[in-house]
């Protein structure tokens, strides 16, 4: 489904509440975000190699309202993502997906390990899809990274997780060199019962940027309408005394939030949540500001709140991945 820029140029949060506010089960709000929001991602920069995927589906809106109104539909929903090993995001995300893909009968195999022997995994397809008559290979990914920059040209290695455990440019370098190129290795040809026609990445996610996140420059490679959010120190944190807020859990990091009013908090009360936390714990936690809507809170705006440290540690590990990554 196309959008206009006009339409994208609200900010995330206003195109989602526009266009899918009336969706209430989390999973179909989460799978409409997946498959509605813009690519993380610019296909026609060139660093890409012409190897990221965009997946449009002009009819989703009646898909997920059908998925979110029918009981049995919902079930079988719900019954899927049930089985999720563990809390990872990304492997959250991935089942929707997948049940996506395989609802509309194009999964031709989901999260196939490739192995040349017993003890050696050579890797894994994330998906194996029936699309433009052939086998596609696409890779998927959901991103959440933080811009730390000193100046000069911003690239996409300026990206870092929350937890700097890794970076957009080289996650985006590992899908590329190695992952994508998984239908070439002679073990994989065993899983495949007929050549792989493209491979590429479908890459969404949040961008995160000091200060105001709306005046920032231009990346190289990342596209113009990617989601977008604020990243701050505990210390430098300004809360608006008008507005609600709600720390949102891993699971809930995807679509736009929605909750009613009573679940929301007050400025006070994030704040008190926040320092509760650091206290303790140095994990970033994403805090999603809110308006009231009726009974309703909704997102307008995100940001990663982070330790007072994360910044020069994140500086540090910016400096050691260019330096692993210089040729010797």
């Amino acid at each position: 489904m196309h959008k206009s820029a006009s339409e994208l140029t609200g900010g995330c949060q206003e195109v989602f509440h526009r266009r899918w506010n009336h969706l209430t089960d989390p999973h179909v709000r989460a799978l409409a975000w997946l498959l509605d929001a813009p690519d993380l991602l610019d296909a026609a920069a060139p660093q890409w190699q012409g190897k990221i995927a965009t997946y449009v589906d002009p009819d989703l809106a009646a898909w997920l309202a059908e998925y979110d109104q029918t009981p049995q539909k919902l079930q079988a929903l719900h019954t899927y993502i049930g089985r999720l090993p563990s809390t990872r995001l990304g492997l959250y995300a991935e089942k929707l997906l997948a049940f996506y893909f395989e609802q509309r009968q194009l999964l031709v195999a989901h999260s196939v390990q490739v192995r040349a022997s017993k003890n050696d995994t050579v890797g894994e397809f994330d998906f194996l899809l029936r699309l433009d008559g052939g086998v596609a290979h696409w890779e998927f990914a959901t991103k959440f990274y933080l811009l730390e920059s000193s100046g000069g040209t911003l690239q996409a290695d300026d990206f870092l997780g929350p937890n700097l455990a890794d970076s957009l440019g080289a996650k985006m370098q590992k899908i590329l060199q190695q992952q994508l190129a998984l239908s070439l290795h002679p073990a994989s040809q065993v899983h495949l019962t007929e050549p792989v026609t493209a491979a590429q990445a479908l890459v969404k996610g949040w961008l995160f940027y000091p200060g105001n996140e709306s005046q920032q420059s231009a990346v190289p490679g990342v596209s113009a309408y990617a989601c977008r959010g604020y990243w701050s120190s505990l210390s430098d944190l300004q809360l608006d005394e008008n507005a609600l807020y709600q720390l949102l859990p891993r699971l809930r990091w995807l679509a736009p939030a929605k909750m009613t009013v009573e679940q929301a908090l007050s400025p006070a009360a994030a704040r008190l949540a926040l320092s509760q936390h650091f206290a303790i714990d140095g994990s970033p936690l994403l805090l999603a500001t809110l308006r009231s809507d009726g009974e309703y809170a909704l997102e307008t705006r995100r940001g990663f709140v982070v330790p007072d440290d994360w910044a020069a540690r994140a500086s540090r590990q910016r400096h050691l991945n260019a330096a692993a990554a210089q040729p010797r």
